[in-house]
């Protein structure tokens, strides 16, 4: 059988609903769920902008604002596996306000904290509602919709978090720009009371599924997943030293015992390997790796362009990402319906044939004396190509699936976003701190320019980029252009 190709198939047994709940109005359901999807997306991207003004007000370093972010995708990551397990056990819709619950409360501890200290750990609890929630949602949408309608269902929970991702920066630089990074959290509460509310009257009790615990399973997955996760995420700012590598392989050797340990495990695994002996899954599991390692990875130069080259603010570095997000929001409804109809295979092959392109237009237009509105066109263009992508993974990954099997297939989806989205932005973190540092004179102070991050990156000292104001820009032998080519 050809890949993908049960993903094509509509039609379900008569007198099932292809191991479906029977729901009044799963519309319903999805708008609820998709609130949650929302908040925890926008608090993916939300911090990168609010980082200077951390580093200001709370008098700390960038080795230590980075775990601002390292300590909630860590908390987010390891027990993605687990909660998606949990879900099967104790029913979705109690792990999924428990995340909300969480999630909002850890919001307000955020907003709160005085020390570094005191943030960093309150992003790490914020980190384990994101993770008890989101995996919950992809479960819901699993067994809510029949695979006639989950396409379309799939399309719009997708769009909704690509769309928060994208939001998160935007959202970020205003409300830093104007009330202070406190309220990147603050914001959070109004959404999350409002997302409870939702989910107590719209997401329906599911049935459960009696699975025994594997506190192996769970130790080997999560050691695996922390070490990998933890060396990625310091590896650039540790300067790839030799433990970062070790670390790595141990977490490798980690997870290999775990795979081991769940085929020879004759009572019940964490994750049963059967689910990736359905093509589907496993070829959208690797997909979404790919897509989320690309994305993450283009972010964190996109940034250090728009900002430090076109000298953007935060705010208006936002702006000009709004194409993207319009552009997905935009054809959602219509990829949604190709999705129920069409065969998903030539739909992420266009995808990702477009994302390709508009990444390469892109690239090919960061030079200083590009005009900014000709960067809006190849980020319209990310915009439709992640639009075909993202959706059509979800909706195919699961939809043969059997039901008691959502929970763990949830948990393994979502784990390997996050750990492609780890490695992509990891990976490109090194890559540019190597050319950077290659290419760019010393920073008074001995500093390193990975270690100051790309909103406080010294300005070039070319005549031309000092003698302009409204719009920054350096020659062709400055820095920016060398290292960023």
């Amino acid at each position: 059988m050809t890949a993908m190709s049960m993903g094509a198939r509509r039609a379900t047994k008569p007198g099932t609903r292809g191991n479906c709940a029977r729901v009044r109005n799963p519309r319903n359901t999805l708008f609820a769920i998709a609130v949650g999807s929302f908040m925890t997306s926008v608090d993916d991207t939300v911090v990168y902008v609010a980082n200077p003004s951390i580093m200001a007000e709370l008098a700390t370093d960038y080795h230590m604002v980075i775990w601002v972010t390292s300590a909630y995708v860590l908390a987010y990551t390891v027990p993605s596996l687990l909660v998606g397990r949990l879900g099967d056990r104790f029913g979705v819709k109690n792990l999924y306000l428990m995340g909300l619950a969480v999630f909002t409360a850890s919001s307000l501890w955020c907003g709160l904290s005085g020390t570094i200290e005191m943030l960093i750990a309150a992003r790490a609890v914020q980190g384990i509602g994101a993770a008890l929630l989101y995996t919950q949602t992809f479960s819901i949408i699993t067994r809510v919709f029949p695979p006639e309608r989950r396409g379309a269902a799939a399309g719009v929970w997708a769009a909704v978090a690509g769309f928060g991702s994208l939001v998160g920066p935007l959202v970020g630089g205003a409300l830093v720009d104007t009330l202070g990074w406190e309220w990147i959290f603050f914001v959070n509460i109004p959404i999350g009371v409002l997302g409870v509310a939702l989910a107590v009257r719209f997401v329906p009790v599911l049935p459960t599924h009696a699975h025994r615990f594997d506190p192996i399973g769970v130790a080997l997955s999560g050691l695996g997943l922390f070490l990998i996760v933890f060396a990625l995420q310091q590896g650039h700012a540790a300067g790839w030293m030799p433990w970062i590598w070790v670390m790595i392989v141990a977490g490798v050797g980690f997870l290999a015992v775990f795979v081991y340990w769940q085929s020879v495990n004759t009572r019940e695994p964490l994750i049963p390997l059967k689910i990736f002996r359905d093509r589907n899954f496993a070829l959208c599991s690797v997909g979404v790796a790919v897509i989320a390692s690309v994305v993450a990875a283009m972010m964190l130069p996109g940034v250090f362009y728009i900002q430090t080259v076109c000298g953007l603010s935060p705010t208006r570095s936002a702006l000009l990402m709004a194409p993207l997000p319009i552009v997905a929001a935009l054809l959602t409804p219509i990829i949604g319906k190709i999705l129920d109809r069409a065969h998903p295979r030539p739909v992420v092959g266009f995808g990702f044939f477009v994302v390709a392109i508009a990444l390469t237009w892109f690239s090919i237009e960061m030079a200083p004396t590009t005009p900014v509105w000709r960067l809006a066109l190849p980020i319209a263009s990310l915009g439709m190509g992640m639009v075909f992508v993202w959706p059509a993974l979800a909706a195919t990954a699961t939809r043969d699936l059997p039901a008691h099997l959502a929970g763990a297939s949830s948990g393994v989806y979502n784990a390997v976003r996050a750990l492609g989205a780890t490695l992509g932005s990891a990976g490109m973190a090194a890559l540019m701190t190597s050319r950077i540092a290659a290419q760019m004179p010393p920073i008074h102070g001995g500093a390193d320019l990975a270690a100051l991050g790309p909103a406080r990156a010294p300005p070039c000292n070319c005549p031309r980029l000092r003698a302009s104001r409204s719009r920054p820009r350096c020659p062709s032998r400055c820095y920016c252009r060398r290292s960023l080519r």
